[in-house]
């Protein structure tokens, strides 16, 4: 799974950068402030909400999260049983709160999910749902669909079941704090066994042929000398995979339970194909780290390490390996492609509904399955409609990470107008075999590719005629912050 995590340091709203990022909100049409109408229908839905009979609140849940979060979908409580694992898995009960048909289902169904803009998060529920009655905060009373999970010693799931509760979480931890504890010792035993199963969870999403795509959390700050800007990089920690692994397990059995019951919507996507390939080989030749082929892109992505400006722009390159993901819906037949590549196995959003809108569905649907139950009708109505929904707001989100990025990048170099660099010509004007034209002139500019710089690790256009795959130099022409402008020339 991929997902790139930026926040720039940068609240001085005079900063170029931080002006340029705020800018992006206009550009890309992004949701405004929440409608007032829909703003009221939630406050009086918190008002109004009853928690479930099912009283679970004695169980000592804990959440984990980075530290700042404050829209929590996930608490969890493992322990032992046997020589296996009881693992409870409490998602936030986002449907209690949203009324079907009504003004805050429409504006959900416009938004589709929460977008991380540079400059701070638009939500997809109003805050006094997603930051507060519904979010799964640590001493509050809360209901939530309780994935209830019987795992032998191997990790595999042996029984699964799901259900409203009401819960209350113990504690709210944070990642680094949480693997500090670990490592020194003092953890208490739900993450103890947290990384004992996560570990084994891992290993067999390798024997699945499954790949896991960590990002660092970057932090772009700017010199304080004035000389441009640099990026702060925080590799993910082993309990941020150890985590996602019960979410991922969690999705997997949400697919298979739909799948059981011929109704539902799955996460599918599509094996990298051989352009992807033979891209991504070529940028890992020309930063130092090859990869042949020979082994799973999984497994080689698992040895990289962020901390290294070289491999962790190998990372960032990896991106081209999963694309194409969608939303599969069905209801009576059971669709002819049911894989997610990546995860090497059928798949389901259902851990994230206060920031992803199809996860909501997912969820009623399991619980009903789950309890021999009719399907609620407004939930199985909408399946056809969820694809759409979801691939628009992807996109958006999507457009507004690549212009993010863009931006930043720009922000990085330019400092560094005349400066000359080694670069990897990732697509060129030159074919690099009988089959590719590569990049024409029709634009009348002349020939040109894209090249990727490695320290720092920036992607652009090069003005030349140039070989894909082949080692270069080339020297920084432009980098407008502002239009997020990157321009090369090619040296001879």
């Amino acid at each position: 799974m991929s997902h790139h995590r930026i926040a720039p340091n940068v609240d001085d709203s005079s900063d170029q950068l931080a002006a340029a990022l705020a800018a992006l909100r206009t550009e890309l049409e992004l949701p405004g402030e929440y409608p007032a109408e829909a703003v009221e229908e939630a406050r009086l839905a918190v008002e109004a909400l009853a928690l479930p009979g099912h009283d679970l609140r004695n169980i000592p849940f804990v959440t984990i999260d980075p530290a700042t979060s404050t829209d929590l979908d996930q608490a969890l409580f493992i322990d032992r049983a046997g020589d296996g694992y009881k693992v409870l898995y409490a998602i936030a009960d986002v449907p209690s709160f949203v009324a079907p048909g009504g003004a805050l289902d429409n504006e959900t169904r416009e938004r589709g999910q929460t977008f991380y803009a540079p400059d701070g998060r638009i939500p997809l529920h109003p805050e006094v749902i997603s930051e507060n009655a519904g979010s799964l905060l640590a001493n509050q009373d809360c209901s939530a669909f309780v994935w209830d999970f019987d795992v032998d010693a191997a990790g595999e799931v042996q029984a699964v079941t799901v259900s409203r509760a009401a819960v209350r979480s113990t504690a709210k931890l944070s990642y680094k704090g949480a693997q500090q504890q670990i490592d020194d010792g003092t953890a208490p035993t739900v993450l103890q066994l947290l990384k004992e199963l996560g570990l084994k969870r891992v290993e067999l999403e390798r024997q699945r042929g499954g790949a896991s795509l960590n990002m660092p959390e970057q932090e772009i700050v700017q010199a304080t000398d004035g000389g441009g800007y640099r990026i702060a990089a925080a590799p993910s920690l082993p309990v941020e995979d150890w985590n996602a692994q019960i979410s991922l397990m969690t999705g997997m059995a949400a697919a298979q339970m739909m799948l059981d019951g011929k109704v539902g919507i799955l996460r599918t996507m599509p094996a990298p194909d051989d352009r992807s390939l033979l891209h991504f080989k070529r940028q890992t030749s020309a930063l130092g780290k090859p990869w042949d082929g020979n082994v799973p892109y999984g497994e080689y992505l698992r040895t990289l390490d962020a901390t290294e400006p070289r491999q962790l722009a190998i990372l960032h390159s990896a991106g081209m390996l999963f694309r194409g993901a969608g939303y599969t819906p069905f209801d009576g037949e059971v669709p002819a492609e049911v894989i997610q590549a990546a995860i090497g196995a059928p798949y389901a959003h259902t851990t994230a509904p206060l920031r992803r809108l199809v996860d909501r569905f997912v969820l009623v649907i399991c619980e009903a399955l789950s309890n021999g139950q009719e399907i609620p009708q407004w939930a199985r109505e909408a399946l056809p409609s969820l694809p759409e929904i979801m691939a628009s707001s992807d996109q958006l989100a999507g457009r507004l990470e690549r212009a993010a990025l863009d931006t930043v990048e720009a922000a990085l170099v330019a400092n560094h107008i005349g400066q000359e660099f080694d670069a990897v010509v990732i697509s060129g004007s030159k074919p690099s075999n009988g089959n590719s034209r590569g990049n024409g002139n029709g634009n009348g500019n002349g020939p040109y590719g894209v090249i990727q710089i490695a320290d720092p690790a920036v992607t652009a256009r090069c003005d030349g005629d140039m070989e894909s795959g082949t080692t270069v130099r080339v020297r920084l022409l432009k980098a407008d912050i502002a239009s997020r402008e990157i321009r090369f020339e090619l040296l001879p």
